[in-house]
């Protein structure tokens, strides 16, 4: 019997207008897939990430591949998720969408056209810079701190910020997941960030949402406050707005769908 078609969502994260925000495509599965068959479609549809899901316990089994690797958190791609459930009838209006992950469980509750995720917060320490960090970055750096996935940079200004031209093989080399930069923000914008993970196959991500649960507790101790709203400077650009509770942080963003599709193998 010839196997029926998959639907493919691609969806733009942290933002309301197609064609910024950070794409993610997600596959609603009726159970467990092929391990091989997961990667190949993340590497065909070539995103940041591709998130498969599958109901399990109450919820959903959520996992989300890059064209490289599995990584163990993302958020624009949890976004997506989300998004397709209440989108596609999968999930009623009103009902909380409940993820089983490699971070434990993520629920993200719908309001208006604001989806809200609750990730856990991925606290950062004052750390030494790698000697080549800032020549890799192009940039003085202020400070530097780590958590379990990435290296977080202050640099001087939202102006410098936006200037990196970052040398992405020297980038590779470094033992992390990824760099986060940042510096203050401007004109109703606490803060702004770029992030680039050339060793997870990705140079620049547009919006990261998981970077979001350092830049929320790194921030809220400089401002002295625990909502805020965050800017992610890419060349797509996307608003992450946060709210620390404590040990956990909720994301708050928005997601349009762009593009539907069947994979036919």
């Amino acid at each position: 019997m010839k196997a029926m078609p998959t639907r493919i969502v691609q969806v733009d994260s942290f933002t309301s207008t197609p064609f910024t925000g950070n794409p993610a495509a997600v596959c609603v599965l009726n159970g467990p897939a092929d391990e091989t068959w997961m990667k190949n479609v993340a590497l065909e549809m070539n995103l940041s990430e591709t998130a498969f899901l599958y109901p399990e316990a109450h919820g959903y089994r959520l996992r989300w591949l890059t064209p490289a690797v599995e990584v163990d958190l993302c958020g624009h791609a949890t976004l997506a998720a989300a998004h397709v459930l209440w989108q596609e009838g999968n999930l009623a209006p009103g009902a909380p969408a409940i993820f089983h992950t490699r971070s434990g469980q993520l629920t993200c509750t719908k309001t208006g056209d604001w989806i809200e995720m609750d990730f856990p917060a991925k606290l950062e320490t004052a750390a030494e810079p790698p000697a080549e960090l800032s020549s890799a970055l192009g940039a003085e750096i202020l400070y530097t701190g780590r958590n379990q996935f990435d290296y977080l940079v202050e640099v001087q200004d939202e102006a410098t910020l936006r200037a990196l031209t970052p040398d992405h093989g020297l980038l590779k080399k470094l033992p992390v997941r990824g760099i986060i930069a940042t510096a203050a923000g401007s004109g109703g914008i606490d803060f702004v960030s770029r992030f680039f993970a050339p060793g997870s196959g990705i140079d620049e991500d547009p919006v990261t949402g998981s970077a979001h649960t350092c830049l929320a507790p790194f921030w809220a101790k400089r401002l002295g406050k625990t909502e805020m709203t965050g800017y992610q400077a890419s060349a797509r650009g996307g608003i992450v707005k946060v709210r620390l509770q404590g040990d956990r942080v909720t994301l708050i963003g928005q997601a349009v769908t762009v593009l539907t599709a069947e994979l036919l193998s």
